[in-house]
């Protein structure tokens, strides 16, 4: 696809406020930020209680001190950054404070981090499409790689910590790029275009969105918005390649965003950014099968809004979906272990267009990175009844597209 994709992306939700007068503190040196929290250790603290008045239980089992937060926007618009956004988050308070940028990260609009927690990876979102590797321990940028298409705008890593996944919108593609010792990328291994079927109603060609491992690590899942399509693959993890197992078709002119998995693991919740609606799917391991279920409600009414993404609360009791333009976060009950969902309410994001949302590793955080407004909301997470609080003024962040909390 050619540069019309890849303006939509870029500049729906940006021109209105990407220079909305609060920006992340300047900073001419990285140091300023502190070392990576123990991530083996954050991954695994559970809350005995919920967010918004914490035990004293699971204040002594909560790591103390800050926690990183990194974060993503665009370099190349009016009000953009100047990398990716270093901050730190209290885990208590929900409060963050800015404490930098790594420069030389160009279009850094979605963030993943290595398994072992030492090396963060961002695509650049252009139209020659790259994905960059940082070191963490001194932010140091070990190189980009090209993704073979145009404008990335999501990667993850696999499980193994030896592939990178991408996903490239602006051209319908998928790509593998094999990660080294040091968290540095080699050549690109494989490139996926999505040539069927044929794009979606009002859509100009396939645009991949999302390209994420399936829990039980067997396959490796794409979402195409401009197909209706989730595809499955196997990823050959000697080669680095791709073999198309399945196809999971959503229905026309859904436009299909991003996939998120219980974590049961035989569950997933896609968000459909096109109609407007949500959907739960069956997931079979051992074929990797993805089966649509029924469009849900995401609480927006008749207004014209566009779902983002969901994420699923650790203990999988809770859902949240982002609506773009209703500008609001909508609670779901989990039930059925994790076969449905139940719309239960929406609080407002207190900001303009939530592009990316994610839990802190213990999921009593909930932030929302919002581009309009240039800012990042931070929630409380109820353990008890998932509610959502407010955890003060949202913070300043230039084009806030991605949050990346450790």
């Amino acid at each position: 696809m050619g540069s019309g994709g890849l303006s939509r992306r870029r500049f729906v939700g940006t021109l209105a406020g990407s220079a909305a007068g609060v920006t992340l503190p300047a900073a001419t040196a990285c140091d300023d930020a502190p070392a990576p929290a123990d991530t083996a250790d954050a991954a695994t603290s559970e809350s005995t209680g919920p967010a918004t008045r914490p035990s004293a239980q699971t204040e002594s089992r909560e790591p103390s001190g800050p926690h990183p937060l990194y974060l993503g926007t665009y370099t190349s618009v009016q009000g953009g950054g100047q990398g990716i956004g270093l901050a730190t988050y209290d885990p208590a308070t929900g409060a963050v404070t800015g404490t930098g940028t790594i420069p030389g990260v160009a279009d850094p609009s979605y963030l993943a981090l290595h398994p072992d927690g030492r090396t963060l990876y961002a695509v650049n979102e252009r139209e020659d499409g790259a994905v960059t590797a940082v070191r963490l321990a001194d932010r140091k940028v070990l190189g980009s790689r090209s993704t073979g298409g145009a404008a990335p705008c999501h990667l993850s890593v696999h499980p193994s910590g030896r592939w990178l996944l991408s996903a490239n919108y602006g051209t319908g593609s998928v790509a593998v790029h094999p990660i080294d010792a040091s968290g540095a990328l080699g050549e690109r291994t494989e490139l996926v275009t999505h040539s069927s079927p044929a794009p979606g109603p009002g859509q100009d060609g396939p645009h991949a969105h999302q390209f994420v491992t399936s829990p039980d690590g067997r396959h490796v899942l794409a979402v195409d918005l401009g197909t209706d399509t989730v595809y499955t693959y196997r990823l050959d993890q000697k080669a680095g390649t791709l073999g198309e197992v399945a196809r999971a078709q959503a229905k026309p002119g859904a436009g299909p965003r991003h996939l998120t998995f219980h974590p049961g693991g035989r569950y997933a919740y896609l968000a459909n950014e096109v109609d407007n609606s949500v959907a739960v799917c069956a997931y079979d391991p051992g074929t990797g099968r993805l089966a649509i279920g029924e469009e849900q409600d995401t609480g927006t009414g008749s207004g014209t809004s566009y779902p983002a993404q969901l994420v699923v609360t650790p203990n999988g009791r809770y859902a949240y979906l982002a609506n773009r333009g209703h500008n609001s976060l909508a609670r779901y009950a989990v039930e059925a272990k994790g076969a449905r969902l139940r719309l239960l309410d929406t609080v407002p994001v207190s900001g303009d267009f939530p592009r990316q949302i994610a839990l802190s590793p213990d999921g009593a955080l909930l932030f929302a990175a919002n581009q309009r407004s240039s800012t990042v909301s931070v929630f409380h997470v109820d353990e008890a009844s998932g509610e959502l609080r407010l955890a003060g003024e949202p913070f300043g962040s230039p084009v806030a597209v991605c949050a990346l909390p450790l």
